[in-house]
């Protein structure tokens, strides 16, 4: 079976020749290029960094729980 999940990629002008892309609906998935290209493939690192933290983080999941792992795929 395969998954899909939906994300939308704003972007914005952010003056001096730079455009700013963000991901609204993961918090704090903010970058910006000077082309939208650029941008997007800088926004969606952000997304990567963001969804996998370094280990030994307070985000690393505890030994003792029971979990499920999934991999996504990001083109771009």
């Amino acid at each position: 079976m395969s998954d899909s999940i939906p994300i939308q990629i704003v972007y914005e002008d952010a003056g001096e020749g730079w455009i700013m892309a963000s991901i609204p609906t993961v918090s704090g998935v903010i970058s910006q290029g000077r082309t939208r290209a650029e941008a997007r493939s800088n926004v969606l690192d952000a997304l990567r960094l963001m969804l996998a933290p370094e280990p030994g983080s307070a985000d690393a999941v505890p030994l003792e729980a029971d979990f499920d792992s999934l991999e996504l795929t990001l083109s771009g």
